[in-house]
């Protein structure tokens, strides 16, 4: 184990090191909260934060998960799905000039928009379900603002150094040395922008062709266009910004709060347990005073530049990686873990009152949360597993609601749309079913069969039908309307799509 009063002169040679870092110009003073409410204004200008790197459990958490969301981000759109001749074969692909998203074995159409709809509140409601859980575990780990940020952040470290080093190189005059470290950094960080946008066109067309036309630049202007958008968006606000969107533009923080109770595991600080906080040497007594040598380390290492011995703030977007720093202090100190820690109000409550913590995730706000959740996500399945290749939609005439011709029939006009969703080519009977005595015309060329449709591959057909209705039938129309059905038979596997709709007459 490291000697005690080596790491404490450690600790305080990394002080004076970084003693310029403080933005209030206090003498001796190693690590300042720049984003805490108290040292930030309101038209100030931004004091950059330089993160330190940690090591520990939730710092190699995010490591994984940066290399997964990445991997997944950048990959997935070169992925292959066989789907038959003539349709694409990219597993993920939103197809704008066929009107299609495809995900592996889903086809989705436009008419099947509460598809993603249904996608988007489950997406929201695991979102408040976690938040409620374990406060902003999606900020801190999976959101792609923090991802990227993470990337961005490791770039910097690997030309700059730690955060004493980078400090201390944006402090000296301009040199050789460091215009190449800068601009190595900054050019990395625009090769990982242009791979950004790229990756996100490529979700859009064939990837392998739409690679060789940017390659060879018969790309459509439209493609590099959104390429540079993405590019400057992702190096501005991973690169630049970064902690400034979580704090000043982004929404959830505003809304977290919403999502919290007295059980919601977050990010704290044992105060019971840290004050009172000081310097300690080795060999004093830890009696009358707090496990906290106030070192710094856990503001040193926050990417949002707060320091969470304030309490919980809206800039903390519970990354926990001031619990490994806090953790690796305790371990050289030789005090146990978990100073800062996952941890509830309400336990903070009972630790005050002499009682055991407990964990509670099973309340009232995480079961209507889930179960809605499953509400949704089995509805989502049913829909799913009776989606139905064939769709039809009729739409009556409006102008004329309808035509007496000259035998006193009454004659009405539908557009009818049969969708067809098989990749083959299919043959519909169209028929109506609860009109008595009337007659189904439509207008097609001399041979054609009057009631059958044939739909090509994955194409919708549009056509004009006539329902007629005899003078003395039409008499009995109650109230000048009557219901009735469309019914749309696949005459390949007998499958139907009825659509009802109404016949309207005089009002007599």
């Amino acid at each position: 184990m490291t000697d005690t009063a080596t790491t404490l002169e450690s600790l305080a040679a990394e002080a004076a090191a970084n003693a310029g870092a403080n933005p209030h110009g206090h003498e001796g003073e190693s690590y300042t909260a720049v984003n805490s409410e108290k040292n930030r204004s309101l038209y100030a200008s931004r004091v950059k934060v330089y993160p330190k790197l940690v090591h520990g459990t939730f710092r190699r958490l995010k490591w994984l998960v940066m290399a997964v969301t990445l991997a997944i981000y950048y990959i997935t759109p070169w992925l292959r799905w066989d789907r038959g001749p003539s349709l694409p074969d990219q597993a993920v692909l939103l197809d704008f000039p066929a009107r299609r998203f495809y995900f592996f074995f889903l086809e989705i159409w436009p008419q099947e928009f509460y598809y993603i709809t249904g996608l988007l509140i489950l997406a929201a409601l695991g979102l408040f379900l976690v938040t409620s859980v374990a406060g902003r575990v999606w900020c801190g780990y999976t959101c792609p603002q923090t991802v990227w940020t993470d990337l961005f952040i490791h770039v910097e470290r690997f030309f700059e150094g730690d955060r004493a080093k980078r400090i201390r190189l944006d402090k000296s005059p301009m040199s050789v040395g460091k215009l190449a470290r800068k601009t190595g950094k900054h050019l990395t960080w625009i090769l990982i922008a242009l791979a950004t946008g790229g990756a996100w066109v490529f979700y859009f067309a064939d990837a392998p062709t739409l690679a060789g036309q940017l390659v060879s630049f018969e790309a459509p202007a439209a493609a590099y266009l959104f390429i540079a958008l993405f590019a400057f968006t992702t190096y501005l606000l991973g690169g630049i910004a970064r902690e400034q969107v979580c704090i000043y533009m982004c929404p959830w923080p505003r809304i977290q709060g919403a999502m919290f109770d007295e059980d919601s595991l977050l990010v704290s600080y044992k105060e019971d347990r840290g004050e009172k906080r000081g310097p300690h040497k080795k060999g004093t007594s830890w009696e009358g005073r707090g496990d906290c040598i106030d070192c710094g380390q856990c503001v040193a290492a926050c990417p949002m530049g707060i320091d969470i011995r304030d309490g919980m703030q809206l800039e903390c977007i519970q990354c926990a990686l001031c619990i490994d720093a806090c953790n690796e202090i305790m371990d050289k100190v030789e005090r146990p873990r978990g100073l800062i820690a996952y941890d509830t109000f309400r336990n903070q409550e009972r630790r005050r009152a002499g009682e055991a913590p407990r964990l509670n995730l099973v309340r009232p706000r995480t079961i209507l949360y889930s179960s809605v959740l499953a509400l949704v996500a089995a509805i989502m399945l049913v829909a799913l597993s009776n989606r139905s290749t064939l769709d039809v939609s009729v739409l009556a005439d409006r102008n004329p609601l309808f035509v007496r011709l000259s035998d006193g029939s009454i004659r009405n006009g539908y557009q009818v749309k049969i969708v067809n969703k098989e990749h083959s080519e299919r043959t519909y009977r169209v028929s109506i079913e609860g009109l008595d005595g009337a007659i189904l015309t439509r207008a097609v060329l001399a041979g054609e069969a009057n009631e059958m449709v044939v739909v090509e591959a994955d194409k919708l057909e549009n056509v004009r039908f006539f329902v007629s209705l005899p003078a003395e039938r039409a008499q009995a129309l109650n109230g000048g309307e009557a219901d009735f059905d469309f019914i749309v038979t696949d005459l390949a596997d007998g499958k139907t799509a009825t659509k009802e709709t109404t016949f309207r007459g005089p009002a007599e």
